[in-house]
Parts: structure tokens; sequence; C-alpha cells
């Protein structure tokens, strides 16, 4: 069992690490919701309780847990549609705690329900609470399990990743609103993340893990000028940065080796051996980037060049209805994608990128505009013609585990596309070229006969991504293609991505909301909000003069991490502690 230490009204311990590092099986384990297949082996989780006295979490009775849960102790979740009942209303799941653990009627129930949608900054509670769950944003539903966590004025709130599926704004207003409520009730905050920057802006203390133990605690600012685990270095050092172009994002395995025992050591051979020296030994010079710039302007024409694109979706939801209401996804958009460039697009969740992404491949039809690739008017080709062009415009997805046929193997799955299209000659030359493919992505070409259930989040993008250049393809849009993985995998898949574009003279469309990702991948960007582009640039000049209010407003709620914003936030939580 991990040891954690004491808490202090008010304060906040980010507990961080690698999924599978054991940071919510540590939350839930508190909370005896691991169900049958958990089992305690040893430890104590000692619990000042306001009703019960000094209790231990892990000895308690279920009639005691059902005391607390809920009521000293809430929990909140990462993903807000899976922990509501899509079958009542929200205001109904969060009267149902309250009146579990309050003697109130069913009246005041509502009051106090209406009053806590209020407080977490809902529009019009009234309409929230006869909402049901599918009718509600992102944001808005996790806003509602935040009135429901704190309903009863809980002791501890256990927020595990609560942030990590929102967009970059709704994630700073989340945790703005969070660290206003804690502050208020004076709360204590177990915050779960796998991300150091949002850490940095809401935690006192940080608890790194690794493997189901604790490698590194200390306060949040002694932790990022001075990491002393290498694991610790690892993480700070693999984040794309805002404030500087790196070449190379250093990763885990550049700092750690595991030794046989589950446990992680220094490396004798480390490349680095510390957060600056990784960082500067990969900085990219201003007259680098500029090269960069220019080699991608002289490449010549443009390979993709799209006109005035529109894509529109049917809005009525009555089948006697359609056609009748439309709303448009991608409202007349226009760019241009040189050979060799990497293209980033970046925007908000419904903002309409990946209307527009899989609108270029033809997986969804636009309704009116111009596609041209290498010359060639996509949207006049028929079928047949389209699926010998899909050869040369692949697309990578954000979920590879729903990209991927579960009863398939991944050697079938890579060799698949070439059987289809005829390539190479015969089944002996597309397994040896399947072989090749899983090597050259970082896996192993012995993996051949698993199944996608058998290799993690990043093993499983890496065989999409063999599986895309199986088909040798000039162009590829990679949708969301990191944004459900670790920072520390995600770094090594960008940087995989980054050499094989170097490797294979790819062309690559880069979609995500992540800002500082898309810095580091990008050669230009462009901004989309609702429907359409407002503001194309190179990085650097979009970072440091952002022309749109839009863009302005997207790199300001970017969580950096930077040691001055640590201290403006411990100030700012100071103040607010002394003010109550």
């Amino acid at each position: 069992m991990v040891l954690i230490s004491a808490f202090a009204g008010a304060e906040t311990l980010g507990i961080v690490g690698e999924s599978g590092s054991g940071k919510s099986v540590t939350a839930l384990t508190l909370l005896q919701l691991l169900g049958a297949q958990g089992r305690q082996v040893e430890g104590e989780a000692l619990f000042q309780s306001r009703q019960l006295g000094p209790i231990d979490l892990l000895k308690a009775d279920k009639k005691q847990m059902r005391k607390i849960r809920g009521n000293e102790i809430s929990i909140i979740f990462q993903e807000p549609m899976t922990s509501l009942n899509p079958v009542y209303t929200c205001g109904n799941q969060v009267m149902e705690t309250i009146l579990l653990h309050r003697e109130v009627s069913r009246e005041e129930a509502r009051r106090q329900t209406l009053a806590l949608f209020e407080r977490v900054q809902l529009p019009s509670p009234d309409r929230i609470f006869k909402a049901y769950p599918h009718q509600l944003s992102g944001g808005q539903k996790q806003r509602v399990m935040i009135a429901m966590a704190l309903s009863c004025d809980p002791q501890l709130v256990i927020a595990d990743e609560p942030t990590t599926a929102l967009d970059v704004t709704v994630q700073s207003s989340i945790l703005k609103l969070m660290a206003e409520l804690r502050d208020d009730i004076n709360t204590a905050v177990m915050f779960i993340t796998h991300d150091l920057g949002v850490i940095a802006e809401v935690a006192d203390r940080v608890m790194v893990m690794y493997g189901g133990k604790v490698v590194e605690e200390g306060d949040v600012l002694d932790l990022f000028t001075r990491p002393l685990h290498p694991y610790t270095k690892g993480l700070l050092a693999c984040r794309p940065r805002l404030d500087m172009d790196l070449k190379v994002l250093p990763t885990i395995s550049d700092f750690v080796a595991n030794d046989g025992q589950g446990q992680l050591i220094e490396r004798p051979d480390a490349r680095y051996h510390s957060v600056g020296e990784a960082l500067l030994m990969n900085v990219e010079t201003e007259a680098e980037v500029t090269q960069r710039y220019l080699e991608v302007l002289k490449s010549g024409p443009p390979l993709l060049e799209v006109n005035d694109l529109k894509v529109e979706f049917d809005v009525n939801q009555s089948p006697f209805s359609r056609g009748q209401g439309k709303m448009a996804a991608v409202d007349g958009v226009s760019f241009k994608v040189y050979p060799g460039e990497t293209l980033g697009l970046v925007g908000e969740s419904g903002c309409g990128k990946t209307s527009l992404g899989r609108s270029i491949v033809r997986l969804i039809d636009a309704s009116s505009g111009e596609i041209r690739f290498d010359g060639q008017d996509i949207r006049t080709l028929r079928e047949r013609e389209m699926r010998r062009l899909r050869r040369q415009i692949q697309i990578i997805f954000q979920d590879p585990y729903a990209s991927l046929n579960p009863r398939q193997t991944i050697g079938n799955a890579i060799l698949e596309p070439m059987r289809i299209h005829g390539l190479h000659q015969g089944e002996q030359q597309r397994r040896d070229k399947v072989m090749y493919l899983l090597e050259r992505v970082g896996l192993r070409a012995d993996q051949y006969n698993r199944y996608p259930h058998e290799f993690s989040g990043g093993q499983r993008q890496r065989i999409c991504i063999a599986r895309t250049l199986a088909l040798e393809p000039r162009f590829i849009i990679c949708d969301e293609s990191v944004s459900a993985l670790d920072v520390s995998v995600q770094a090594q898949v960008l940087n995989l991505l980054n050499e094989l574009k170097h490797d294979f003279g790819l062309t690559y469309i880069f979609i995500s909301h992540d800002l500082s990702v898309v810095k580091f991948m990008a050669d230009r960007i462009m901004v989309m909000q609702r429907g359409k582009i407002v503001e194309t640039g190179y990085p650097q000049q979009m970072f440091e003069h952002p022309r749109d209010v839009y863009t302005q407003t997207l790199i300001k709620a970017i969580p950096r991490g930077d040691l001055e914003d640590i201290r403006k936030a411990q100030l700012a939580r100071l103040l607010a502690r002394k003010a109550g």
C-alpha cells in the first residue's frame, strides 16, 4: 500500500505518474471501490471522520463506508458521461446524494441542488436540473459531477483525472472553479493526473508514482526546480515546451532503466542527467527553425489545396424533417499544404477539425468547395478512383483500440491493406514488409501474431502508424492521434512521427486541441473556431504575437508549469486561505 502523508484543510496533493503506475488504484482503495478483483494486503488509511471519529478506511465495514462515501470523502472521475446515469436527469442525481446523507425534504434538496449548479457556474440551473447527461457538453457534465462531489461539504475530494478529456479552455475553467470551491469549503483535494503542467497549477505537494510505489514526494516548487529521482526528471523533460523549440522530445528511457525487479534506477549510460541538460541538448536554434521553414517553401507547388470547403450536417432530429435544418461544421475553409510540411490544425471540440480532416479523405462528403490533391480534384472522383487514391492519403484516428479489429492479429491488420491494393509480389513479401514496419515503429517482429488487447495504448498507436505506412502514402492526417496517451508515451509517438516524416518523405495535417503538442510538431499552424479558420501563422510568431482573440484565449489557457507560474499559483492559494 502506498504511504500518503496527512492532509491539511484546503491542501491539494497532486499524484502524478503514467498509466498503470497505481494512481487510480490508490484512490479507489481508500473508498473500497476496487470490487471483487481488488484485494487489500497490508497497510492502513487513517481518516478523521466527522461522524465516526478516527477510522481506518481499509478496515471499515460497509455501513461505515456508506456514511463516508459521497458525504465526507467524494470522488470526481475522469469521464463524466460514464459516471452519470443516462436515464436520470442531472438534478435528480445530485438530489439523490443530498437525500442520502442529509435529513432534508425533497423540496430543500432541490433548492440545494439548484444552488450548487449556480455555485459551479452552470448556465440556466433550472434547465440543467431537468436535462439528461447526453444533452450537456463535456465541461457541463464535469461541473455536474463537481456539484455532486461538493453537495455534502466533504472533508476530502479525490479528483481522478477530472480534466484529461476536456479542451484546454474548458480545463482551465474547471481547474479555476475547483480551486475556488476548495478554498470556500476548506476541503482537502487529492488531484490525480499524468499532466505535470496541471499539477503545477493546482498542487501544494506532489507525489510521483511508478509501479505502485512512490518514487518521489515533495513541495511542488521543489519538485519542479530540484527533481531528485531520474523518473521525475524524465516526466518533466518529455513535456512539449512553449518557451523553446525542440528538435526531439526527451523520453523516460533517456533517464532511467528497469533493474529487472520492477524498480527504476538511473541508467548507467543515461543520455541526460538533468532536465536542463535534456532541453539544452535538443533545443533548435532560430536559424535552424528558419531554415526548416525555407525548405518547405522551396518544396514546390502545394500537394493539397482546399478552396472554399463547406461541410454541413442535418440538425433536425425528426425523421420527417430531414434536410430542413443544416449546421455548417466546416464553413468556407481554404488553405494549402506543401510537400514535406506538417500543418497543425487546432481548436476546441466541435470547431470542425475532425470534419475537415475526414472530408479531405472523403469519409464524409463535403457540401461544396474544392479539394485538390496533387492537382486532382478529389470531389469529382468516382468511388473506385477514390479507393486507389486512398493509398496516397491515409488517416490515423484518435482511439487506436477502436481502429483495430479485436479479433484480428496485428500482423494481419497491417498486411490486409497491402493485399487489398495488390502491393508486393505474394504473401511472403507482404509478411516481410509487415515485420519491417513493426520494427520500424519500435515493436518486435515476433509480435506479429498477437492481438490488440495484448498491447498498451502507445503500442496500439504504433500499430496503427505501421498499418498506415503499409500503403506507402504521401500524405497522412493525424486526427488527435496522441491525445489519449500519457505524456511520456506521447513524446515517443511524436518523435516517431517526425522521424518517419523525414525518412519516408511524408506530409502531415496534425489535428489536436493541445497547442503545445502542435507547436512541437508543426511548420505552420491553423486555428479553427466554429467551422472557420480564424488565424494561420508560423508557431513562433503565433505564440509570441497571436492576432485573433480566440487564439490568445487558447494560449492563455495552456497549463505551462513554468517556475514563475508555480510561484504565482502558490501565492494566490496563500492569499485565498488568509482571506478565508
